[in-house]
């Protein structure tokens, strides 16, 4: 038997919105996306490195204001990278906490996650 990583789902309201904030402001790729028809709620794959993440317009697949702990290598350039952006919803910095340093973003869905660089 093998787990495989697991793949989050957050629930959104605006495809617009969605990638204005996964891909423009946080860097991912827009993957797929699927309409079971042209008027039916979108579902989407977003992926950046080894983090994919489902984005659904579907009542239902996820409750909005969920959150996310993402551990990842390198907040500083992280970090810089978002703050180069000048994303005008979002202005985050790094958080020190006793498990690591944190920068925390939220979509505009309510949805939040957190990328920390684990405390050595």
């Amino acid at each position: 038997m093998k787990l495989s990583p697991a793949i989050p789902i957050f629930r959104i309201f605006s495809v617009d919105k969605a990638k204005e904030f996964y891909v423009d402001f946080l860097g991912f790729r827009w993957e797929w996306e699927h309409p079971f028809s042209e008027d039916a709620p979108l579902y989407a794959q977003v992926s950046r490195d080894e983090m994919t993440l489902h984005l659904s317009e579907h009542y239902g697949d996820a409750t909005p204001g969920s959150a996310l702990f993402v551990p990842v290598e390198g907040i500083d350039e992280l970090h810089a990278e978002l703050t180069e952006k000048n994303y005008r919803h979002a202005r985050p910095g790094i958080e020190t906490m006793p498990w690591g340093r944190v920068v925390a973003v939220s979509d505009p869905f309510g949805n939040r996650i957190s990328f920390c660089e684990r405390a050595e």
